[in-house]
Parts: structure tokens; C-alpha cells; sequence
């Protein structure tokens, strides 16, 4: 198994790696460790690039490819093989507003759990715009502003933010852990990450965060829309 070097250091950039398969085909190599986050629960995967045996390859994106994380490349140059050494960076411009948006998503979510017992019922980002969806009947100018209000309140409020891995079973007595309207882990899952915002939102997530609420900056609400009879979607956008 992969090392997920980001659900414990989200800021780690670099790192260092030794390549435990490849696929010349589709040009996907496999490391022993990685910084790359491979994509899932709405975020984007990461982008950057590696260095091998004086040779500098772009990173394209990672991916899970059969239950591995394995990272494509871009070009026809040959590959790296099995044992070598990699240098890897990844794009932190482009991880970092993802970042900063996931923890948005997050705020909003807590804010809405706590404040009206709404449940998610589904969800996608981009870097520092995404929307998500939950269960309430009705929403109207006059809440819309109001979840506005609350939000970023949580984000002046400087809340800081942990993650833990737990047993699954340990993970699961959690009470409201899981705040999508499914239960989206497969039971082959026998560890469960959480990321805690302080004294707002505990959710299993298996993406990359902010340490404090404060890094996201002020959170614009810039549209919403009936998707069905209990079912709104609200969008927000984040400043540079």
C-alpha cells in the first residue's frame, strides 16, 4: 500500500519516493509514498511534477487505479522504472485554494447541521468555488443571507482544524459522523480519517485542509437553486 503522506501533513510540497510499479501503457507510475492527493469526496486530484535520473516529468494527475494511487505522466520520454528514486513537488498553488475550499465546504456544512439539522445530499469543488446540495424543503433570499452570515462568523472565529485516523469500528460510535445522506465508506474501509473543525463539524474525510478556519477567507453564497422538493443546492465562491 501507497503511504498517503497528505492525510497526515496537507502543507508537505515535497517528498522523496522510490517506484514500486509503472505502467508504460498508460504511462502511470506507482510510488512507495506520496504527497499527491488522488482525487474523491469532490475535490480535484493534485498536479505537479517529479525528477528521476536527471529527467523532469509533469505529473498530470493522480489517481486510483485499482485500488492503488498511481500518478500519470505526461509525454513519451521513457519512464522511471521499478526502484528508482523520485523527487516530487506538487502544484501548491492549485492544492491550497482546494484546500481552502474543502474547509469552506466543511464550515458550511457544520453551520447548516447545526443550525437548521440538515443533512448532505451531495457536493463538488473547484479551485475556490463549489457547491453543495442539502435537505431542505424550502430556501429563500432571506436564509440564504443568513447561512451567509453564520458561515463566516465560524471564519473570523479562527476555529482550528485536526485530522485523526480511528479504528472503523471506534469511528462509527461517532455520533452524526457520516453527514451525507449515504453512507459512501465501503465496508472494505478498516480505517477511518476525520477532520475536525473545533467545536463545529466532525466528518470522515479522506481530503486535504487548512489548519484554522481563518485561512479560507471570506466566503461569498453567489447562488442557489431548487433540485428538487428536498433538495437545495448552494453555491460559494472564495477571494484570491
Amino acid at each position: 500500500m501507497t503511504e498517503s503522506l497528505y492525510q497526515t501533513d496537507s502543507y508537505l510540497t515535497e517528498f522523496e519516493a522510490s517506484i514500486v510499479g509503472f505502467d508504460d501503457a498508460l504511462r502511470a507510475i506507482e510510488f512507495d509514498r506520496t504527497a499527491f492527493y488522488p482525487g474523491g469526496g469532490g475535490q480535484p486530484p493534485d498536479y505537479g511534477m517529479l525528477r528521476s535520473q536527471g529527467m523532469t516529468y509533469k505529473v498530470t494527475r493522480a489517481k486510483y487505479m485499482k485500488g492503488k494511487i498511481v500518478h500519470l505522466i505526461e509525454g513519451t520520454a521513457p519512464l522511471p522504472t521499478i526502484g528508482n528514486l523520485v523527487h516530487a513537488e506538487i502544484d501548491w498553488n492549485y492544492r491550497y485554494k482546494l484546500m481552502r475550499t474543502h474547509t469552506a465546504m466543511h464550515i458550511l456544512c457544520g453551520v447548516i447541521f447545526r443550525d437548521y439539522g440538515a443533512s448532505v445530499t451531495g457536493g463538488d469543488m473547484e479551485p475556490l468555488k463549489g457547491r453543495m446540495d442539502f435537505e431542505f424543503e424550502t430556501m429563500h433570499k432571506e436564509l440564504v443571507e443568513q447561512i451567509e452570515q453564520s458561515i463566516n462568523i465560524e471564519v473570523a472565529n479562527s476555529l482550528p482544524i485536526q485530522t485523526q485516523i480511528l479504528p472503523r469500528q471506534e469511528a462509527f460510535k461517532i455520533p452524526d459522523l457520516i453527514r451525507t445522506k449515504i453512507n459512501l465508506l465501503p465496508e472494505a474501509i478498516q480505517e477511518v480519517r476525520t477532520v475536525e473543525i473545533e467545536g463545529l463539524d466532525l466528518q470522515a474525510d479522506g481530503g486535504t485542509h487548512v489548519r484554522n478556519t481563518a485561512e479560507v477567507g471570506y466566503i461569498r453564497v453567489v447562488n442557489y437553486k431548487s433540485k428538487g422538493k428536498i433538495n437545495k443546492r448552494i453555491y460559494v465562491e472564495l477571494p484570491e
